[in-house]
């Protein structure tokens, strides 16, 4: 009897132990590749180039973030999102973050509370960009 109940509660605990584990996020996938194209003319120094270059593929447990920089000079201009997060609150979050990109003019951005996974796969996706250039 005594061994019954032994048996018992230690399939239970295995049971608990495999229903509640959540696998991780596989690794990051470093895709920059700079694109130039051709000179622009609006509210840039006359002859700046812009440079287009496309940063990491993240994943996290809400989606896929992928980034795409625009430089004119030495200025990020643009931040495109290639690939954005299908569900979770990082979906709402984008817009924060890509005003934060944009002010700071580097990948130190802060997080956007609720939306930490997504808050860091983008920071390290434009973190991957920076670093191709």
């Amino acid at each position: 009897m005594k061994k019954t109940i032994l048996v018992l509660l230690l399939s239970a605990a295995g049971f608990i132990a495999v229903w509640r584990f959540e696998p991780s996020p596989p690794e990051s996938v470093a895709v920059a590749q700079p694109r130039t194209s051709t000179p622009t003319a609006s509210g840039a120094a006359a002859g700046a180039t812009e440079v287009t270059l496309l940063g990491s593929v993240e994943r996290n447990r809400y989606g896929t973030v992928q980034v795409q920089l625009v430089f004119t000079g030495d200025k990020i201009t643009d931040v495109r999102l290639l690939q954005e997060p299908d569900s979770g609150r990082g979906i709402a979050a984008l817009p924060t973050l890509r005003e934060e990109a944009l002010r700071a003019q580097s990948a130190n951005i802060d997080t956007v509370s609720g939306a930490t996974q997504t808050s860091e796969s983008y920071a390290k996706s434009l973190q991957a960009a920076l670093d191709a250039r």
